[in-house]
C-alpha cells in the first residue's frame, strides 16, 4: 500500500504502529512531517503537505491513540 497526504486515517494508523508510546497531543508539526515522510509506505512528495492536512492527521492518531 502506498500512502498520501489525504490517506489521513491510514497514516495516523501507521503512525501509531511505528510510535505507540507517543502522545500524539504534544507532537510538534515538524516531527509529524518527519515522520511521515519516515513511513516505509509513504509515497508523496514532501512539499504537498500544508497544516490542515496535518492537523487532520493529528486528530486521526489522536482518536486511534484514545481507542
Amino acid at each position: 500500500m502506498s500512502l498520501r497526504w489525504t490517506d489521513t486515517q491510514d497514516i495516523a494508523l501507521a503512525l501509531l504502529e511505528a510510535h505507540p508510546d507517543l502522545n500524539p497531543r504534544v507532537i510538534r508539526f515538524t516531527d509529524l512531517h518527519r515522520w511521515i515522510c519516515e513511513l516505509p509506505a509513504f509515497n508523496d512528495d514532501p512539499n504537498r503537505s500544508n497544516e490542515k492536512l496535518l492537523e487532520a492527521i493529528q486528530m486521526q492518531w489522536l482518536d486511534e491513540f484514545d481507542d
